[in-house]
């Protein structure tokens, strides 16, 4: 199943990616509502972008972030057809990745 939808758009010299990834985000300070006890921390802990194997972003994330988190960001050096690729590994190891094509 893949937990990442993206798109990387070129506009002038910028390219604006979109991305929403599909994850529980648990900070480990929640209830189970059946069981009354605390639910484990898993949330993402770092996103990477790449253009082309090169790394134009890296994110650094905590149990303060969202259920299902959003981002957008931009940078510019894209031309239209590279590749990009965006990355997650949270805090039990687990990862995932997808590419696309900037257009």
């Amino acid at each position: 199943m893949a937990t990442i939808k993206i798109r990387a758009k070129l506009q002038g010299d910028e390219t604006t990616v979109k991305a929403l990834i599909q994850h529980p985000m648990d900070t480990g300070q929640v209830k189970d509502k059946k069981t009354g006890k605390l639910i484990p921390a898993h949330f993402i802990q770092e996103v990477n972008c790449e253009l082309n194997g090169t790394n134009v972003m890296t994110a650094l994330w905590g149990p303060a972030v969202s259920k299902n988190p959003y981002l957008s960001f931009k940078f510019k050096g894209a031309k239209s057809g590279d590749t990009l690729k965006l990355s997650w590994v949270d805090n039990k190891g687990e990862s995932d990745s997808i590419e696309t094509q900037v257009s």
